[in-house]
């Protein structure tokens, strides 16, 4: 997160929305219109930015709360390949599936994000149900 402030009381900063954007799985926005990766994303893609346009300030609370706690997730992830080495020292016990646990649990709150938001997951973050449509 870039830890910017929101521009306004009631409003999301710009690098802001491109941390929803990104957590909630969508692909870049770009510099506008042009940047709609397809139609297939166009409902979904607009429900997020009317979204991200339109929250109470009391809901862009929430959001940058969510920010926080997801930056910090993911931040996590990469730092815990520095026990990838040592599977024991002393007492200490690596855990063999601690990247794959704190991914699980950084995509369970991006889910969480996207569900207050009140959209699917993006492309980027796959299905939640185990089901893939392949059309």
């Amino acid at each position: 997160m870039s830890g910017s402030v929101s521009s306004a009381p009631g409003t999301l900063s710009e690098a802001q929305k491109v941390d929803v954007r990104r957590f909630c799985g969508y692909p870049a926005y770009g510099a506008g219109a042009a940047g709609f990766q397809s139609w297939r994303f166009f409902q979904a893609y607009g429900t997020l930015e009317y979204r991200m346009n339109n929250l109470a300030a009391e809901e862009v609370a929430v959001v940058v709360n969510y920010l926080a706690t997801l930056a910090a997730l993911e931040v996590a992830i990469p730092e815990a390949s520095g026990n990838l080495d040592t599977e024991a020292a002393a007492g200490w016990q690596h855990n063999a599936n601690e990247v794959r646990d704190r991914a699980a649990l950084f995509d369970q709150w991006r889910r969480r994000l996207c569900g207050f938001l009140g959209l699917p997951p993006g492309p980027a973050l796959g299905p939640s149900d185990g089901i893939t449509l392949i059309v």
